[in-house]
């Protein structure tokens, strides 16, 4: 809000721009809370998968909030553009982007760092948001050097730069998400292979799906076992198989295994 106001009083777009860049960025936080309250419910009679993929539809919601900025800063620079006017640069203004700047810094490096850690989609989407208004911010003060030296197109090109990376960030969401949405491989067959074909017992594995996201992988496999063992054996070796992978890759929640007798020769 110290953006926005301080930049209409100003005359600066491109501090009131990189100013709406950090309002939705606030507003993406909101979705965030929404998207991982509902996420973390338990599963249920019509949510037997549980509710884990409302984070990552919640992380496209944000995306969606980046490229309706995007638009919004584009037709504002190109607006100025035609009709040119000279922003007020004051040590107010610098003093304003410098302090948000700082804030936003501590504030995208922890996000990132407990998004890697908890396997939340949510908030490694939303610490890539805050990086882009540092380097928003980062833009926006060189901005104001040069217009201090008389450069007044400088105000419209750095809202320009600015609404690019916030599209750019949007795409990368957008492409992170829709993998889990649409049920991309989550884990390395090969990996998955190798971990269970080390159970005694096991004499292959075949048909590895994986899917989810990285704090929430669902696997089903089918694994090959002489005809010799009887049904409690067989069902130990599974049980194995299951422990083997859940310890070995934390982010799996589930694994099926389908038991497929050896051919004899």
């Amino acid at each position: 809000m110290a953006k926005i106001i301080y930049g209409y009083l100003t005359n600066s777009l491109s501090m009131v721009s990189d100013g709406f860049h950090s309002l939705f960025d606030g507003i993406s936080n909101v979705v965030g809370i929404i998207g991982i309250a509902i996420a973390s419910r338990p599963p249920d009679k019509t949510h037997p998968y549980g509710h884990s993929k409302f984070e990552t539809f919640a992380a496209i919601g944000i995306a969606v909030l980046l490229f309706i900025t995007c638009f919004e800063l584009l037709q504002s620079a190109v607006d100025k553009f035609f009709n040119p006017t000279t922003p007020e640069i004051t040590v107010i203004s610098f003093l304003i982007m410098g302090l948000t700047m700082l804030v936003n810094i501590g504030v995208s490096w922890y996000e990132n760092k407990k998004g890697n850690e908890l396997g939340s989609d949510i908030l490694i989407a939303d610490s890539k948001h805050t990086r882009s208004d540092i380097y928003a911010s980062a833009a926006v003060i060189l901005g104001f050097v040069a217009i201090k030296f008389g450069y007044v197109i400088v105000d419209p090109i750095i809202a320009i730069i600015i609404a690019v990376l916030i599209g750019k960030m949007g795409i990368e969401i957008i492409k992170e998400s829709s993998g889990v949405l649409l049920d991309q491989v989550a884990v390395d067959p090969n990996r998955i292979k190798d971990i269970v074909c080390a159970v005694e017992g096991v004499d292959d594995c075949h048909r590895v799906r994986t899917r989810g996201s990285a704090s929430e992988i669902y696997v089903d496999l089918h694994v090959t076992m002489a005809a010799c063992y009887s049904l409690d054996e067989a069902h130990n070796i599974s049980h194995k198989v299951e422990e083997d992978l859940k310890k070995a890759i934390p982010g799996i929640n589930d694994v099926v295994v389908h038991i497929d007798p050896c051919e004899e020769n």
